[in-house]
Formats: structure tokens, C-alpha cells, sequence
């Protein structure tokens, strides 16, 4: 196993999206995945969307590289392994309600005390203390909570979401990113193991900008404003002659000038009003009507190919078709060729980052329930009779 993670140990004990999310960033890099799940079903994202063979095709994604161990933690031989699991892994990574792996016995002060050095990333709604830590939370609680659902969408039409679980995914990524920073202290004897506290809705108000401040200080409410970037002029999306879309993005100095010039407006890039950001903003709505005259008199491709040659950012809005079809994406290996039961080949996302030394890479697909559950507990010591023994007692599958 190679990457830059190779050696460090995994234990995934999470569901859907959140935890499983950040712990497949991890096996993407070599780290070692064992992804605890019930004996039955598994992971309920098995199940979820569209199915290859009764398989979900996200859980092939999702679920890459990882080794699945069918364990009940209802049972005490079962928890026995999973203790047995954490007191030799680097990394636990759980998304319970706050209290779940208490109740269980799992608690970080169980493993902690069992594994010094533990990172362990705890990922839920609200995070772990707070008057609101026992609520449920979904990633689209997160959203709508964390501010991001308020800004999103027509002002003309309720909020709207991302067509993704953008929440879960914030949250799996700052959960990533705090386990590396807490494993760099224990790798480099800084310290011992410590807790990271994930919360959805922290996770989305965290990338939302400059929003509290100018509400504390200005009185600004950001609200939805369609394709447009409030404050930062012009940016938006404008419409094309033939019913597409281009995405333009002209709010520097400079590019606002060459944009000007390319849609035949030089009078705009010599205007001493529209010299500096805050100058265009003021005038948002005459800028972005003069470039939606010119968009909608060009298609699609004619128009990007002018702001291609002025250097000016724009684009077109992908599809997955589009995206499928590109040839930068090929080119960069974000579109590879994935071995699926029943001989079938399907194209799946690449790998991100890009490490120029130790780059990631898929070894295998999400596996089959259960698959790896032999193979772990050998490592383990048990032999064929222990693990046998195991499956009687219900503690294993």
C-alpha cells in the first residue's frame, strides 16, 4: 500500500455520508480503512439512489478502497473487537448522535484510555456540547442553519439547495483536515490524541465569508441574489442567444477593462466610476445588463471564445455529460475506468489533490459487506476457530 497515509490505521465507525465521506479521502491516500458496519444491510448508502446488481453506485464510490467488517456492536464479543480495533488504530472516525458510542461503550474515554495516541473525529449536527447537541442533524440542517440555504437561489422564488450534500461534505473535509493536523502532533511527539469536533452547521457557516461581520457592523443581511456575487462586480450569469448560459467572472481591475473592450464597451473600462470594485458595485445592474445585450446576441461558444482571447475568466455551465466528455478533466485523470460486478465498467470520479510525489489511487471499489471481516480479525489473532466462534455467538457475519 503506498501513498502518503500508507501506515496509518482507520477505524470508520459511520454511515452515509459525513464520516464515510472523510474516511474515503483517507484510503484514497493510502491510509488503511476498516469500515465497521452492521451484519444485514450494512450501510444504509447501499441502498440509496442508483443501483448496479442491487448495489448503490455511490456506495462503489464512496466506499473505494476500504475494508468492510461485518460487526454487531450490540453484542459484547463484537464491541471486544472493535476496542481491539482502536487500541491499534491512529484514526476513529464516527458520526453517531452525540452520546451513541457512549452508550455503547465506545466512548473516548473507553479508547482513549485503551489507545493514548488516538485521533478521534466526531462528526454530527450540532457538535458534541451545546443546548442543541442532541438534535438530529442531516446535512441539510447544517445548510439551512450554517447560513449557507438563506444566500442560495432566486430572491424571487423560497431558498434553494445545492443539487449535492454539500453540508456533509464541509464537514467530512474539515473532519480530514483536523485528524491530519492532530495526527501531525502525535507523529511528531508533540502530544497525545485528541478529539475533533465536527459540526455541520459549523462546517457551512465556516465558509460563509464575510457574512456576521457585515451584519454586526453595517446592518447587511445577505440574501439570495440569484447567479450574482453580491459586492463583487460584475460576476454572474448572463444568458446566451441560443437558451445556454456563460458564466463570467470580471471583478478585477484589469479584467473588468479587457471585458469591457472585448464586448465593444471601451467607454465602461475608461469610466473613472467603474475604476475600483466598489465604484462597479454601485452600478451592478447597468454593468450586468450592458453584458447580458451582448451575451444574448452571441451563443454560447462564440461568446467564450471573445472572452477566451481577452483573457477574461467565463465559462459554460457543465453537465454531467459535459463533464464526462471534457477533455481537461480526462486530461487530469478525473474521469478513470472502475471494474464493477457482472464484467460491467463504469467511468467514476478521479482522485483529489493532486500529490505530485505520492499521488492517491483507487485499489478497489466499495467492497461487499462483510468481505474484509475474516482477513481483519486474522490480523487480530483469531483463528479459524475464534472467528468461527465469533459468528455463533452473533458478534460477527
Amino acid at each position: 500500500m503506498s501513498g502518503p497515509l500508507a501506515g496509518i490505521r482507520v477505524l470508520e465507525l459511520g454511515q452515509l455520508i459525513a464520516a464515510p465521506f472523510a474516511t474515503r479521502l483517507m484510503a484514497e491516500f493510502g491510509a488503511e480503512v476498516i469500515k465497521v458496519e452492521p451484519p444485514g444491510e450494512g450501510d444504509p448508502l447501499r441502498k440509496w439512489r442508483k443501483m448496479h446488481e442491487g448495489t448503490s453506485l455511490w456506495w462503489y464510490l464512496q466506499s473505494r478502497n476500504k475494508k468492510s467488517i461485518a460487526v454487531n456492536l450490540k453484542s459484547p464479543e463484537g464491541l471486544a473487537v472493535v476496542k481491539q480495533l482502536a487500541g491499534s488504530a491512529d484514526v476513529v472516525v464516527e458520526n453517531f448522535r452525540p452520546g451513541g458510542l457512549e452508550k455503547l461503550g465506545l466512548g473516548w474515554d473507553v479508547l482513549s484510555g485503551l489507545n493514548p495516541n488516538l485521533v478521534m473525529v466526531r462528526i454530527s449536527g450540532y457538535g458534541q456540547t451545546g443546548p442543541y447537541r442532541d438534535r438530529p442533524g442531516f446535512g441539510a440542517i447544517g445548510e439551512s442553519m450554517g447560513g449557507l440555504r438563506f444566500t442560495t437561489g432566486d430572491p424571487s422564488t423560497p431558498p434553494a439547495r445545492v443539487g449535492v450534500s454539500i453540508g456533509d461534505t464541509l464537514a467530512s473535509l474539515h473532519g480530514v483536515i483536523g485528524a491530519l493536523m492532530a495526527l501531525l502532533r502525535v507523529k511528531t511527539g508533540q502530544g497525545a490524541g485528541q478529539v475533533i469536533d465536527v459540526s455541520l452547521v459549523e462546517s457551512v457557516f465556516n465558509v460563509m465569508e464575510s457574512l456576521v461581520p457585515e451584519y454586526d457592523l453595517l446592518g447587511e443581511v445577505r440574501t439570495r441574489t440569484g447567479g450574482a456575487l453580491p459586492g463583487i462586480t460584475p460576476s454572474n450569469t448572463y444568458p446566451s442567444r441560443d437558451g445556454g448560459f456563460v458564466v463570467i467572472a470580471g471583478n478585477s481591475d484589469p479584467i473588468f477593462c479587457r471585458l469591457m473592450t472585448a464586448i465593444g464597451r471601451p467607454d465602461l473600462a475608461e469610466n473613472p466610476d467603474f475604476r475600483n470594485n466598489e465604484g462597479r458595485s454601485k452600478q451592478a445592474a447597468m454593468l450586468d445588463s450592458v453584458i447580458t445585450d451582448w451575451t444574448k446576441s452571441l451563443t454560447v461558444t462564440e461568446a467564450l471564445e471573445v472572452l477566451e482571447a481577452a483573457e477574461v475568466p467565463a465559462g459554460r455551465i457543465y453537465s454531467v455529460a459535459d463533464i464526462v466528455a471534457d477533455p481537461h478533466y480526462n486530461a487530469r485523470d478525473m474521469i478513470l475506468e472502475a471494474d464493477l460486478p457482472g464484467d460491467a465498467r463504469v467511468k467514476m470520479p478521479g482522485i483529489v489533490p493532486k500529490l505530485s510525489e505520492t499521488p492517491g489511487a483507487v485499489r478497489w471499489q466499495g467492497p461487499a459487506l462483510g468481505a474484509h471481516t475474516d482477513s481483519v480479525l486474522a490480523e487480530l489473532g483469531f483463528d479459524e476457530a475464534g472467528i468461527a466462534a465469533l459468528r455463533q455467538k452473533g458478534a460477527v457475519a
